[in-house]
């Protein structure tokens, strides 16, 4: 009898507790499923050091909409806003999270992407797509764009298309390519310079290849990606009859060698 009475007094405190831990699990799980699209914004904010910014975020982590701000760090070039605001829906998996963006601006049908974390890293892997983007937001990343002022559109096509980090290093696989079109400068008065295109094959030893695809400055080169930094060489001229008008661009571009100014990056 008094074992029995012993264990009926402890069933309230035994209840106690399992109420307990299940008012905290359903805290967490709501907290989770609620959670302000602030706090993606922020994670975002100290992820990229300021470069990339979603202003003005309203909904969840997992459902919200907010301004795209492409910057190029505390202090560094003036702002530039993409037109309109990109909604996200982000569902978890068992191996990361499936992304899907809608950028009303920029694309007809949302860009779509798997986020899987792993031990020192992260990959992304791009679903098939398509997007146009104004050039004039590559002028909030900085140097050299905040000095080009780039005006025109970028064509952007991906194909198989992943980025994985690992620690410092970004390996590259699948294809991307880039039509530029209808690029102008304001170092240059000549409107347009040119319509170029620029695309990446990832693998071991990723590359890049630039062509011209019409236009009174001509540009070409080719490039690899090693890991952690690109290496370029690349080289510009005028068109037949457009040296005069181009001349001071091509001071400024490159180092000039004769008719033509030679681009090195890396």
């Amino acid at each position: 009898m008094i074992a029995r009475a012993h264990a009926l007094s402890k069933r309230p405190a035994s209840g106690w507790r399992w109420a307990v831990l299940g008012a905290l699990l359903g805290a967490l799980v709501a907290l989770a499923a609620y959670a302000p699209a602030r706090w993606l914004a922020q994670a975002l904010r100290e992820a990229t050091n300021g470069r990339l910014l979603l202003v003005n975020a309203q909904g969840t982590v997992w459902n919200g909409t907010a301004g795209v701000v492409f910057a190029s760090g505390p202090g560094g070039a003036q702002p530039v806003s993409l037109p309109g605001t990109v909604d996200w829906r982000l569902r978890p998996a068992w191996n990361g999270v499936q992304a899907a963006l809608t950028v009303p601006c920029c694309a007809t049908k949302p860009l779509e992407f798997d986020a899987l974390p792993h031990a020192d890293g992260l990959e992304l892997n791009w679903r098939d797509g398509q997007s146009r983007w104004p050039a004039a937001m590559l002028t909030g990343l900085g140097a050299p764009w905040n000095s080009l002022k780039p005006e025109g559109m970028l064509d952007i096509t991906t194909q198989a298309f992943s980025m994985r980090w690992s620690g410092p290093q970004l390996a590259l696989n699948g294809r991307a390519a880039l039509n530029a079109m209808d690029i102008s400068t304001a170092l240059s008065t000549l409107k347009p310079l040119g319509s170029y295109r620029l695309t990446m094959e990832g693998g071991a030893q990723p590359t890049l290849l630039l062509a011209t695809q019409e236009g009174s400055l001509e540009l070409s080169g080719n490039g690899q990606w090693n890991g952690r930094a690109l290496r370029f060489d690349g080289e510009a001229r005028a068109a037949p009859g457009r040296e005069d008008a181009l001349s001071n661009l091509l001071n400024i571009i490159g180092r000039r060698d004769g008719a033509r100014s030679l681009i090195t990056l890396g």
